[in-house]
């Protein structure tokens, strides 16, 4: 294959628009191996953030640029991907086991943000990535509910937790080690710990992303928590109720004390979907998050319905993207996940675990 045709090649899947990040692959893949069979080109593509759900359009997008470069009559396009870490907060180093950490946040309760958590897990993993959940809530846990965890943790040495499985995901709650009526009755620095020894004795298995699932509010203890977790990119969970978007702005400007990058936020409850005869209605009022999104620079990774499937299927411990994988509710909820970690894939890299570490000794 000659040089000027690699380049037009490149140069050609360089401009393609990447519909996830809103930028092109020029900035979310990378040319992996190219060759030519006669006049076939096979071309194999690592992108930086799953998105098996999204491949098509990709292929579909590029195919036609490339057949149209002289010489090039038939296209093979291979697409995988391949998730890096990304920097953390300063002073922080990232956990064992995790190469990101996403944080879910809402600044009040009620929006739905559990869960948008867990299906945003599942959506992850649907799109190829290893994942898992982390359900930071411990005065109102609900991952225990919503993903039908069952048993206790088991532990390896005594000391550390193993992550419990639930639809492939790796899943750790308070509300596993505590009875389901058990309130928790503790103040600020109890909880703080807690979360701690959840975060970092619980032995997650090379994970692309940890999904944290935060309490809501923007207190003592979310800022702190917001601290003392390696967190790589936070998501906003709003409602488009002008109350709702009053709070998420806070929840927005605590990351941004804090030096986490918002990757977006997602509006949930946008519209109202009668279950007796299929209307919709914007119940809670219209476009709060698109002026939210574009008032602080911040994507909108997308929008999702007040159904009642997806409360449904929660309480029975079977997420909608689990439960109805091929539902339009899932697939939105797969399009949001894709967004999500093409915007995370735009942030810096994390240096320190760049290269190895090299030592000299005089032998």
């Amino acid at each position: 294959m000659n040089e000027q045709l690699e380049a037009q090649v490149r140069q050609c899947i360089a401009a393609t628009p990447d519909p996830n990040s809103g930028r092109t692959l020029a900035d979310t893949a990378n040319v992996r191996a190219m060759g030519m069979d006669g006049s076939r080109l096979a071309v194999d593509i690592e992108l930086t953030y799953p998105a098996q759900g999204g491949h098509a359009i990709l292929v579909a997008a590029m195919e036609p640029k490339l057949l149209a470069i002289a010489g090039i009559e038939a296209v093979s396009i291979s697409l995988y991907h391949k998730v890096q870490p990304h920097q953390v907060q300063e002073g922080l180093s990232l956990l064992d086991g995790v190469r990101n950490i996403i944080a879910v946040a809402s600044g009040k309760g009620g929006v739905g943000k559990s869960t948008i958590a867990a299906n945003l897990a599942l959506a992850l993993q649907a799109e190829g990535a290893r994942v898992g959940l982390l359900d930071a809530d411990i005065y109102g846990p609900s991952q225990q509910r919503m993903l039908g965890l069952e048993g206790k943790p088991g532990t390896p040495d005594g000391k550390h937790f193993t992550p419990i499985q639930a639809h492939g995901l790796q899943a750790m709650s308070i509300g596993v080690l505590i009875g389901e009526d058990t309130p928790m009755i503790w103040r600020g620095p109890m909880v703080t710990q807690t979360l701690q020894q959840l975060l970092n004795g619980t032995v997650w298995d090379n994970l692309d992303y940890l999904i944290v699932d935060l309490p809501p509010g923007t207190g003592d203890i979310q800022l702190t928590l917001a601290q003392r977790v390696p967190v790589a990119g936070a998501v906003i969970v709003t409602t488009p109720q002008d109350l709702a978007l009053l709070d998420a702005r806070r929840a927005l400007q605590m990351f941004a004390k804090v030096k986490v990058p918002v990757l977006g936020i997602i509006e949930n409850m946008a519209t109202h979907i009668c279950s007796a005869c299929g209307h919709e209605e914007d119940i809670f009022g219209s476009g709060g998050g698109e002026r939210m999104s574009k008032d602080y620079e911040v994507p909108l990774l997308g929008s999702l319905p007040l159904d009642i499937r997806i409360r449904e299927q929660a309480d029975q411990g079977c997420p909608t993207v689990v439960a109805e994988p091929e539902s339009e509710l899932a697939l939105r909820y797969r399009e949001i996940a894709r967004r999500t970690a093409a915007h995370l894939a735009l942030q810096a890299r994390n240096k320190r675990i760049a290269f190895p570490k090299i030592v000299v000794r005089d032998d």
